[in-house]
């Protein structure tokens, strides 16, 4: 004989056929059971293994796992501030050569500009030597110049005073007839030029 058995769980209905002999008993046995039963209260095994993996799980976090935890975030921490450490060694280092850099190239263009006014001096002075040596020959080719004007000049007065005594004696001579003395003839044409020089 088929005996419906049905129970309820929240809003859920279930129906379950039983076949059982006449007499009821096992009918009751079923029952029973199935009437007990609470999904929600824990069974006492399950709570012993339930506590029993927390209390492993607590242990192994504890002793095994925190510390290798913790000593990676330690060496993590010190590689960290090593790297920052580095980072401002190096940042000073670069800092240290930028400023010898530029004390290095202070001091190259002080030399250049020292060498360019030793070389700028140099030259002015070539210059001012030169100058003078060109002045000293143009002085000499000058006053070699005056010099030979003088002579030439010189040379000239006495051609032309002979000229003159020659000219002056030859008309003294066709004026009067006679020659005259050659004392009388130099001392006039002396006379006259220098008289003529004078002016």
């Amino acid at each position: 004989m088929l005996t419906a058995v049905a129970s309820v769980a929240g809003t859920v209905v279930e129906v379950r056929f039983v076949a059982t002999e006449e007499g009821g008993e096992e009918e009751e046995e079923h029952a029973e059971p199935e009437s007990d039963l609470n999904p929600i209260a824990p069974e006492p095994k399950e709570i012993f293994w339930g506590f029993g993996s927390f209390v492993v799980l607590a242990l192994l976090m504890r002793y095994l796992l925190y510390p290798r935890l913790r000593k990676g975030m330690d060496a993590r921490y010190a590689l960290i501030k090593g790297g920052h450490e580095q980072a401002e060694d190096v940042t000073a280092a670069a800092q240290a050569d930028v400023a010898q850099y530029d004390s290095q190239l202070a001091a190259i263009r002080a030399e250049a500009q020292q060498r360019v006014d030793a070389a700028r001096a140099t030259l002015e002075a070539e210059r001012s030597e030169r100058l003078a040596e060109i002045n000293a020959r143009i002085a000499e080719k000058r006053a070699a110049a005056a010099a030979e004007v003088e002579r030439a000049r010189a040379a000239a007065h006495a051609d032309v005073e002979s000229a003159v005594r020659s000219v002056a004696s030859r008309a003294g001579e066709l004026a009067t007839g006679r020659r005259p003395e050659p004392e009388v003839v130099n001392r006039a044409v002396a006379e006259v030029m220098g008289a003529g020089v004078g002016r």
